[in-house]
């Protein structure tokens, strides 16, 4: 009988606040402020990092994207620049660089910084990256390489560089002096380094062997990153000055098929076992992605997920990662559902493929 009303109070609890949740009364406070800020964005030339770029111009941020090709930079920023709320006032830069070598990295905060009056950006996004989805055995070492150089070590070398130049003085133990002994009146935005990774990231599928490793090296990164990061938020809320350095946040984002030239490239490249397993699964625009996304970031999420798919493998698979707010409730109530299905989607899925094999063997390929 006790239990019973413990398990009322608890469930009475929970209900209450989702409903509170659904009707705004949390979390009202803005938690991703781009207006007026610098925001740099990798991968910002096509795709999602282009719609990216061009939304935050929409919400009156100066913008940097960064890629290798010139010609698509110079594009890419036409077609940000004219999204600009006030056209007079926003700023646009784009950076051609390599981001796969990690002087590159040092190289693009530092002429970011050069280029915002000598303060790093406030909203880094490590976006770079491509799919190559291939059988295991039928991709080159070489590929196998560059899926990591590209998908994991890009964003790996980016967050070191943009952490660095936010977070020097405080990792070097120097402390600011007091300026007023009574605390500021505002407390400057947060800082914010956000991931892209990928829905691949939380389940293995045949024939995203040289892809979805960086994928799920990302998020282990940023929860990694995300622990860290108290260590130095705590220091800077301890320091000798009330006005030390802002807080800093990093996210992650896990979008699932993006409609795009790149999909259509990806296909070509893909085991007929692969377009099988996918069959059926949303895709989004890249502007549907980048809504969604920054959707995510304003709630004060961390681990964001774009369309219902998503949602639930990121349900299904959260395990240490930090929930997003009260979200995480209904999270944590969704994960229960998925971990009963998946007692029949993951055995169909590996039937699927043994199926395939048996029947068509293993040499097959798509010939879209």
């Amino acid at each position: 009988m006790a239990f019973d009303s413990w398990l009322l109070s608890v469930a009475t609890v929970l209900a209450s606040a989702l409903v509170l949740y659904a009707m705004g009364l949390f979390f009202n406070k803005p938690q991703f402020v781009v207006n007026g800020r610098t925001v740099l964005i990798t991968g910002g030339s096509q795709g999602m990092g282009r719609a990216l770029a061009r939304l935050f111009a929409q919400k009156g941020a100066d913008v940097i994207i960064v890629a290798r090709d010139v010609k698509k930079l110079q594009a890419a920023l036409e077609y940000i620049k004219a999204a600009a709320i006030r056209p007079q006032n926003q700023r646009f830069h784009y950076i051609s660089a390599d981001v796969t070598k990690p002087e590159e990295n040092e190289r693009i905060i530092a002429e970011a910084t050069a280029w915002n009056n000598g303060t790093p950006p406030g909203i880094v996004w490590a976006n770079a990256g491509h799919a190559h989805p291939t059988l295991f055995l039928d991709t080159p070492i070489e590929t196998l390489r560059s899926q990591m150089d590209i998908n994991y070590w890009a964003a790996t070398y980016l967050a070191h560089a943009t952490l660095k130049a936010w977070l020097q003085p405080l990792h070097n133990g120097s402390r600011q002096k007091r300026e007023s002994a009574h605390p500021p009146s505002s407390k400057p935005p947060a800082r914010h380094f956000i991931i892209t990774s990928s829905t691949v990231a939380f389940v293995g599928v045949a024939g995203y062997s040289p892809y979805s490793p960086a994928k799920s090296a990302l998020r282990s990164l940023s929860d990694t990153l995300r622990s860290e990061l108290n260590l130095y938020n705590g220091a800077a809320a301890g320091a000798h000055s009330s006005s030390a350095l802002p807080e800093v946040k990093n996210h992650i984002v896990l979008p699932g098929s993006i409609l795009s030239p790149g999909l259509a490239d990806e296909n070509k490249l893909k085991h007929p076992v692969t377009v099988m397993l996918e069959d059926g699964d949303p895709a989004q625009t890249e502007d549907e992605v980048a809504k969604a996304a920054i959707r995510g970031l304003e709630k004060g999420h961390y681990l964001i997920t774009t369309q219902f798919l998503g949602h639930a493998m990121r349900a299904s698979a959260l395990q240490g990662s930090p929930r997003n707010g009260l979200v995480g409730i209904r999270d944590t109530l969704f994960s229960w559902a998925t971990s009963v299905a998946w007692l029949f989607i993951g055995p169909d899925m590996e039937r699927k493929v043994w199926n395939w094999g048996r029947q068509n063997g293993v040499a097959a390929r798509n010939k879209a």
